[in-house]
């Protein structure tokens, strides 16, 4: 499942979080599909798209993407495949559905509902046994130097991968740097700090043979315009609200084809 999944060389996400109701996550996943779906980039797989809706609305993605070039995937699974686990949500389950991705250590996840490492990577290695692709979100709590966020982010993925490395389930993921200064701020983070914190994400990709074709993209108040100040140095967006409207999303998209 992850060789398709992570056939474009550019990737944009989007994860909805729970800003839109049901009707209008509907209303929402349709129009990427006619409008996203038919992008020149995205059918010939130059770009690929995958998109994170809320649970509710996971099997109406399903049959609303039947025969699209978009992916979708879920924004959370529980670190166990099956039992007494009320109100969680197997990787089985997503699997059988049809995800793809699912979506592993996002700081609202810390914040709101104390998750931490040791969970995450318990996250990460369901993932990787149910056929998902995770994307892993890793970011610095506060600002400060490049050089020491590149060092925290690089201990997030080590400490998430503990798990996985442990039971050779590992594989490539889509690694997602998110400073959570920047989430929720009105502008990203400077382009030259993302460009040097993600060399050094690059680089600890690179020295992990279980990671080799990986992608490494950027969220955070992430919109159009960003991607061609970033350059090589990351492969796509993670995008948030600012997709809401498709038509910034299609803005991404061009940006990642050029």
């Amino acid at each position: 499942m992850s060789a398709v999944a992570l056939t474009g060389k550019r990737t944009v996400g989007v994860g909805l979080k729970m800003y839109l109701d049901h009707p209008s996550t509907l209303r929402w996943l349709e129009g990427v599909r006619d409008i996203i779906g038919e992008h020149p980039a995205v059918v010939s797989g130059e770009v690929g798209v995958y998109v994170l809706p809320g649970f509710t609305s996971l099997v109406e993605a399903a049959a609303i993407f039947e025969g699209s070039p978009i992916l979708f995937g879920a924004q959370d699974l529980a670190w166990a495949d099956a039992g007494p686990y009320t109100g969680e949500v197997s990787g089985i389950d997503l699997a059988q559905i049809g995800c793809s991705f699912v979506e592993v250590g996002h700081a609202e996840r810390k914040r709101h509902f104390a998750e931490n490492g040791e969970i995450f990577s318990r996250k990460l290695d369901a993932a990787y046994r149910n056929g998902l692709v995770p994307v892993l979100c890793v970011g610095e709590e506060t600002r400060g130097s490049a050089k020491k966020a590149g060092e925290i982010v690089v201990a997030q993925l080590d400490e998430a991968l503990a798990r996985s490395v442990k039971t050779g389930s590992t594989g490539p993921l889509v690694l997602a740097y998110e400073p959570v200064w920047a989430i929720g701020a009105p502008a990203p983070a400077p382009a030259e700090f993302i460009r040097e914190v993600a060399d050094t994400l690059r680089s600890a990709i690179e020295e992990r043979p279980a990671l080799a074709g990986s992608r490494l993209i950027y969220g955070g108040s992430a919109s159009s315009g960003l991607l061609p100040s970033l350059g090589s140095s990351v492969d796509g967006l993670f995008l948030g609200r600012s997709s809401h409207d498709i038509s910034v999303l299609r803005a991404v998209i061009d940006e990642a084809a050029r």
